[in-house]
Formats: structure tokens, C-alpha cells, sequence
């Protein structure tokens, strides 16, 4: 008996000390996300002007094309994990600063300078290293089905580059590169029964497509081209092909005849919903919400994008990033979440995945200019991106060309 005393009040203890923690996490948990909130018009793209958050983040970037030696280093870093992300950096670099010239047109110069340095080093380093130079090792695995071999993956974002360079301010010697890019592009998918194309051996990717339908669009708008009969074509095709059957949302990958490699993911229908509205925004739209349903996800006060739906689940792989057990956050579909909340107006989502950043990314401000020492350049570009977005795709969709005075 003496020995039953003191455990049975050694087991009361033990419960009390835990029924007081989850009273007290009851309590601070709903709380805690008011530590990390952030105005929104430190962010909110639909402010006039380029939002703080914007300002410093684009800081950082600017000082990277400025500094040779900074640059060398961090793209050396980037290309060791993946030179994707070399690309990708470049990419959603050249269009925020398009965004942030028409924002702002006393940065116009500034921004410019920037795009042209990252386009014309680009196209330098794709004529002289080739394709493969901006891919994984794997895409030397096999032959491309249509040959000469070419990645959507490359023309589809070196298309958009130069096409929203082109609308913050003509440049003629960028006029034939796009078109010959688009043109490119369009015989490809033409070839094809499914009208998809590589990005590589056997392997689409709806993130390539939308960015390619995308450029196509903006090349329209600059050009007086018409793709639109293809737009529909295409859209009508992704319907009936690369929908998932259980969420509605389109799939993120698939073969040269449109049969799906992977189900639905947040690291690629984000960034295809945005740039679906130039397209579709019917369809986009309907995307976006769908998304928004399966895939993200908000508990007090906090917001993350899921990488799969609870109906389909895939690997993780270099774009889904790691994948945290039980919440289910993707790093890659939560950054890529900003933009889709962003071009969708969906305010509440924005706002809470900003919380979200700011306590999980771990942010470090110096001098005026912001990293994410969580993220890395391409993630980081990317968070520019959403806070930026919205000039050019409104000029797109308006189809109104303003202050398109030509350069040498």
C-alpha cells in the first residue's frame, strides 16, 4: 500500500502538468501567429507602387547582377543543388523587374539594365552550352521523341522574358528572337496528336505549358499575332486529357501522347493557374479555386499549400522540396501558393501565408535588403514575384500598349 500512494499521485501529477500545457497551448496557440503579422501593405501587390517587402527583396537581386563576384557564388551554390534554379532565378528576376518598371517608372532604368544583363547572359549561355546546360543530368538519359531535341521548359520562360521585357519598353533586336521562339514553340506542340512538348525525354510539364501559352499570349498582345484558335484547341485538349479525375485539377505531368506521370501538385498549379488567365480566366480561375480547396490549407492564423490532394499522392522530388509529415507543407507548392493568392486576389490566403513566412523562413534584413535564410535565390525570386505581379498581365489582357517608345 505505501508504495501505491505515491505513484497514484505521481500519475496525478503527471496529468495536471498535461492537461495545464494543453490548456496553455489552447490558449497561446490561436495567439501566436499576431507576432508574426505583417501589414499588408508591406506585400499586397494591389498597392500602388512597389510594396516595402518588394523593395528589399528586389535589393538583394539587383546587388546580385551588380556584383560579379556575389552573383558567381550564389549561382555556383544554386547549381549544385539543381541548375534548374539557375534558370528559374533568372527567369522570375526578369519578370518581377517588369512588373516593378511599370510600377514604378522613375526604376525604369534601373530595371532595364537588370533584365537585359540576365536575358543577353542567358541566351549567351544556351548558344554556347546548349540545352542541357539549364537541365538536370537526366534529361542526357535518353533521346527526345521530336527531335532536334528542345526543352518547353527553356523556351517557354526565355519566350516570357523577352516578351515582358518588350512591354515595359520595346527593344527591336528582341522582337525576332520571340517570335522565332514562339514559332518554335507552336510547331512542336503542332507535331503532337496531344499538341504538348518536351521538356524532357518523354517528360511535359503543365508548368512549361502555361508558361509557353503564356508567352504566346504577351507576343500576341506586342505583335498583333493571334494565337487564340490555338489557345483553344489547347485548352480544350487539357480538359478532356490532363484533368484529374478525382479533383478536377490539372495534372503536372504527362508523356509526349498526354498520359499523366504525376496526379495534381502545388509546386506547379499555382504559377499554371496565373498564367492560364491570360488564356482562359474562366478555366483559371476555376483552377485557382480548386487549388484552394485540395490543396491549401490555413489553421490559426497560418497558411501552406499542401503538395498533393488527400486523393492522390506522389514522390517528393527537387520541386516538391521537402514535404513536412502530417501538416503536409511543400515548400515548393507553399512559395509558388503566393502567387497564385496574389493573382486571384484571395486576401485572407495571402495574408496568412505571409504569417506563415515570416515565422518559418526565418528572414534576415540587412542594409535594406531581404533574404529568407529557409528559401534560396529561385524561392526568393519567386516571393518577388507575388508581391510585384499584376502590371503586366493587365496590360496583357487590356491589350493596350503605353509608353512602348523603342530602344537601340
Amino acid at each position: 500500500m505505501n508504495n501505491v500512494v505515491p505513484n497514484d499521485r505521481h500519475m496525478k501529477g503527471r496529468a495536471s502538468a498535461f492537461a495545464a500545457l494543453l490548456l496553455a497551448t489552447t490558449l497561446w496557440l490561436p495567439m501566436v501567429h499576431w507576432l508574426f503579422v505583417r501589414s499588408e501593405k508591406s506585400f499586397d501587390p494591389r498597392e500602388v507602387g512597389i510594396a516595402p517587402k518588394a523593395q528589399a527583396l528586389a535589393a538583394r537581386h539587383i546587388q546580385l547582377w551588380t556584383n560579379a563576384p556575389f552573383r558567381s557564388a550564389e549561382l555556383d551554390r544554386m547549381r549544385r543543388s539543381n541548375a534548374e534554379w539557375d534558370f528559374m532565378g533568372r527567369s522570375f528576376l526578369v519578370w518581377s523587374l517588369a512588373e516593378m518598371g511599370l510600377r514604378d517608372p522613375s526604376r525604369k532604368a534601373e530595371c532595364l539594365a537588370v533584365m537585359d544583363q540576365s536575358i543577353d547572359e542567358t541566351l549567351k549561355l544556351e548558344q554556347e552550352r546548349g540545352i542541357y546546360f539549364f537541365l538536370m543530368p537526366y534529361a542526357k538519359s535518353s533521346p527526345y521523341v521530336v527531335q532536334p531535341a528542345r526543352s518547353l521548359f527553356v523556351d517557354g520562360e526565355l519566350a516570357l522574358m523577352l516578351g515582358v521585357r518588350r512591354v515595359l519598353q520595346e527593344r527591336e533586336d528582341y522582337k525576332p528572337l520571340l517570335t522565332s521562339r514562339i514559332t518554335g514553340i507552336l510547331e512542336r506542340m503542332q507535331r503532337s496528336p496531344s499538341l504538348v512538348a518536351e521538356s524532357y525525354p518523354d517528360e511535359c510539364w503543365l508548368f512549361d505549358h502555361a508558361v509557353a501559352l503564356a508567352a504566346m499570349r504577351v507576343a500576341d498582345f506586342l505583335d498583333g499575332s493571334d494565337h487564340s484558335a490555338f489557345h483553344r484547341e489547347w485548352i480544350a485538349m487539357a480538359k478532356k486529357q490532363l484533368v484529374h479525375p478525382n479533383t478536377g485539377l490539372l495534372v503536372s505531368s504527362f508523356t509526349t501522347s498526354a498520359q499523366y506521370r504525376d496526379g495534381p501538385e502545388g509546386s506547379s498549379i499555382w504559377m499554371v493557374a496565373h498564367c492560364l488567365r491570360l488564356v482562359d480566366e474562366v478555366f483559371a480561375l476555376d483552377q485557382y479555386r480548386r487549388a484552394r480547396r485540395e490543396l491549401g490549407v490555413t489553421l490559426c492564423g497560418f497558411a501552406w499549400s499542401r503538395e498533393w490532394p488527400p486523393s492522390w499522392t506522389g514522390p517528393t522530388d527537387i520541386d516538391s522540396g521537402a514535404v513536412i509529415p502530417v501538416l503536409g507543407v511543400s515548400a515548393g507548392g507553399s512559395g509558388l501558393a503566393f502567387i497564385g493568392a496574389a493573382s486571384f486576389g484571395d486576401d485572407d490566403f495571402l495574408r496568412q501565408l505571409h504569417t506563415t513566412l515570416e515565422f518559418a523562413a526565418f528572414p534576415q534584413r540587412k542594409q535594406g535588403r531581404l533574404k529568407y535564410c529557409a528559401s534560396n535565390q529561385v524561392g526568393d525570386a519567386v516571393m518577388l514575384y507575388s508581391t510585384v505581379l499584376g502590371p503586366v498581365w493587365q496590360r496583357v489582357m487590356e491589350g493596350k500598349i503605353q509608353n512602348h517608345a523603342k530602344t537601340p
